[in-house]
């Protein structure tokens, strides 16, 4: 590598973290009345408690790879992040999960309570939809309504919330391997697929580009959600900084349960084999990319 990863990423996190703060501050914005000092303390402990930023920074090198890296493509990356975010806020709730951890920290409803909890979850999941309309995300109107849309494809009911639907369906019972694959690649994938593909769009890149960086998400996204798997199985409470082995204890149907660890990191590394051969025509302009797929596969937290 020509460049320090560790370093890089903790850069592009700072850089996501401070849109973060400035979209999650104390003043009203137009049309706003007020913000409740409860209700946005509540939003700013699920959104600024740390975290990898792994989805903004997957938008960010993404469109960087096409040449564009002002505040703009921060400003779009941070609506998925919100997005991300509110269903960490979510999912952690006793009728979801029922985490009292999330990144070391209590969980949202922990520090406050369920009903501020809830309404923290669903007021980052609005203010997503209208940070990703601003004009600085990109000029062509036409672009942000595309972004939006596919933003909202993503995270409900035929991805992301949808795939956490199938997934509760799947305590303590048998899933076969392609019913774990469409869950997994509707709650973990989908965030990621779009991630990749919205860097793309931000940036003008072809339609060719665009479908290829969809698949870079998507393998990506299958990978991340491997990774995780086995991190459950194999890492302790103290490097994750939250509960682990609570798919097991929950009856729900893994990958590395269902085709054990020893397979599944084959098929990490077939992933990644195939994330390179995806950016190969970028040449070393996609290095950062192929750094942090990588990052992702090996991860231990």
């Amino acid at each position: 590598m020509t460049f320090e990863l560790k370093q890089h990423l903790t850069d592009q996190a700072t850089k996501v973290e401070i849109v973060l703060k400035r979209l999650l501050s104390e003043p009203p914005l137009e049309a706003e009345i007020t913000r409740p000092p409860r209700l946005l303390a509540a939003m700013r402990h699920g959104a600024l408690n740390g975290g990898k930023r792994l989805r903004p920074i997957l938008v960010m090198e993404t469109a960087n790879l096409f040449g564009r890296a002002d505040e703009g493509v921060c400003q779009a990356a941070c609506a998925l992040e919100l997005i991300h975010c509110y269903s960490l806020v979510h999912d952690d709730l006793p009728a979801m999960d029922d985490d009292d951890l999330r990144r070391g920290q209590p969980t949202v409803h922990k520090a406050y309570d369920e009903a501020t909890a809830i309404l923290a979850g669903d007021a980052l999941l609005t203010l997503a939809f209208d940070v990703v309309a601003e004009e600085a995300v990109h000029s062509d109107a036409t672009i942000r309504l595309r972004l939006s849309r596919e933003l909202s494809r993503a995270s409900g009911i035929g991805g992301m919330a949808g795939g956490q639907m199938l997934d509760l369906e799947s305590e303590h019972r048998d899933r076969t391997e392609a019913e774990i694959r469409r869950l997994q690649s509707m709650k973990t994938g989908a965030l990621l697929r779009y991630a990749s593909r919205a860097g793309a769009l931000l940036a003008n890149a072809p339609e060719l580009d665009v479908e290829r960086m969809t698949r870079f998400g998507e393998v990506v996204g299958l990978a991340f959600q491997l990774a995780d798997d086995l991190l459950d199985v194999e890492a302790s409470p103290e490097d994750m900084g939250k509960a682990t082995g609570k798919d097991a204890e929950a009856g729900k149907a893994t990958l590395v349960g269902l085709l054990g660890a020893d397979q599944t990191r084959q098929e990490l590394t077939h992933l990644l084999n195939e994330a390179d051969t995806l950016l190969e025509p970028y040449g070393p302009a996609a290095e950062k990319l192929s750094a942090l797929a990588q990052f992702i596969v090996n991860r231990k937290s």
